[in-house]
């Protein structure tokens, strides 16, 4: 069993934004493929800590998450991206549901 750290929930002052992908922000570090950073930013995924199982896209009710390709990555091939964050409701049921915590949902400022 391979134990995971959670997403830091004070990544956006622990971290610096490298770049942007589909409309939101990436927090560094990155170094393709084995460090990804962290997509987004009320509704943020750490690409270093999601496994690609999908739970978030099941759960989320106004569907804010699509698939990314990820090749060569060593926990998976493909991470959810959060392309429609400004859709989210706050509800949660990602954050809730992630198996590795790997998101984390605040409030949009």
């Amino acid at each position: 069993m391979v134990n995971f750290l959670p997403i830091d929930p004070n990544f956006q002052a622990n971290r610096k934004v490298v770049g942007d992908h589909k409309g939101h922000k990436v927090w560094g570090p990155v170094n393709p493929p084995s460090k990804l950073g962290i997509h987004g930013e009320n509704v943020a995924v750490d690409w270093d800590v999601c496994t690609g199982d999908g739970i978030c896209i099941d759960v989320c009710p106004v569907s804010l998450y699509e698939w990314a390709e990820t090749p060569g990555n060593p926990l998976s091939e493909r991470k959810s991206d959060p392309v429609r964050q400004s859709d989210c409701i706050q509800c949660l049921a990602c954050e809730t549901q992630c198996p590795t915590a790997a998101i984390k949902i605040t409030p949009p400022p």
